[in-house]
């Protein structure tokens, strides 16, 4: 404590005469604040490694504030300003996203439903809001089109797909098959898509209304009227492709989706998305977390 003392007060009065009055020597002082330095300096390297082995370790996606909820759920105490500024004296950053195409054909003759929705993201119920979108990914032989379908109560990737076409029956409604597969309906639940003919055609509408689900649709151009699915296309992208060298169509099905064992498919929906990312939405909780602490919850109520 007296080494403290005079340590927090070198800038107000000599340090001779402090170790002087506090009773201890000057050269016991400076080789306490020597080795204080240095086990500070050891413990500020241990934790720049760690931050550098998760940033590593999840493909350079993360910035700080979900670098230090790992840092956390590991039992370190510490800020995120201080992840931070460790990131950037090691200089890392997330990967940045760019703009990317618009793959909307509104110019049709279907039928444009309101905007339910009305940018009502935070749910407390599964099932009761799927939102869906499409966009396009190049590859080296040119572009796939990924179609998806996420719940907003816990923003799980229900449904999807992957397609050489943009027809209704390979982006739409084989993403729509898939989330009935993987969650159940329920009555009243709310459907929210751009007005892109893939969503306004008969087949789909009759589709999805036959299940009693209620059709919501963004206003023409208006981006933030989806913008859930609109982030994940952007996390998509920053986070897999971009910066990346273009890859087969095949290639790319692995790095998206495939379930298999491959190690060198990042799996990225079923793997990273769905079960290991921290979303902002959900307080940075992985989607597993936030769905098994709303059950502690419940059954506590």
């Amino acid at each position: 404590m007296k080494y403290r003392f005079v340590k927090n007060h070198e800038s107000q009065f000599p340090i001779e005469k402090m170790c002087l009055i506090l009773k201890i020597s000057s050269s016991g002082y400076y080789k306490w604040k020597s080795r204080s330095i240095s086990e500070r300096e050891l413990k500020k390297n241990m934790l720049k490694e760690k931050i550098k082995t998760l940033y590593l370790e999840f493909k350079q996606r993360y910035g700080s504030p979900r670098i230090v909820t790992e840092l956390r759920s590991l039992g370190y105490q510490i800020s995120r300003i201080t992840v931070a500024k460790y990131m950037k004296e090691l200089g890392l950053k997330s990967k940045l996203s760019k703009k990317f195409k618009v793959t909307t054909n509104s110019k049709h003759n279907y039928l444009i439903v309101d905007n339910v929705l009305n940018r009502e993201f935070m749910v407390t119920q599964p099932s009761k809001v799927w939102v869906s979108d499409i966009t396009y990914i190049q590859t080296k032989e040119g572009f796939l089109y990924l179609t998806t379908i996420i719940d907003l109560y816990d923003r799980k990737l229900i449904g999807w797909s992957l397609s050489n076409t943009m027809t209704t029956n390979d982006t739409s409604l084989a993403a729509w098959r898939m989330a009935i597969k993987n969650r159940p309906v329920k009555k009243g639940l709310i459907f929210h898509s751009d007005q892109g003919v893939q969503y306004a055609t008969k087949k789909f509408a009759n589709t999805i209304e036959s299940y009693g689900v209620v059709r919501s649709m963004s206003r023409k151009g208006n981006c933030w009227d989806n913008a859930v699915a609109e982030s994940f296309f952007k996390s998509l992208k920053t986070e897999l492709i971009y910066g990346n060298k273009l890859i087969s169509k095949e290639q790319m099905k692995l790095e998206i989706f495939d379930p298999s064992d491959s190690e060198q498919a990042q799996q990225y929906i079923e793997i990273w998305y769905n079960r290991k990312r921290r979303h902002r939405a959900l307080n940075y909780k992985t989607i597993e977390e936030f769905n098994n602490q709303n059950i502690i919850y419940k059954n506590v109520a």
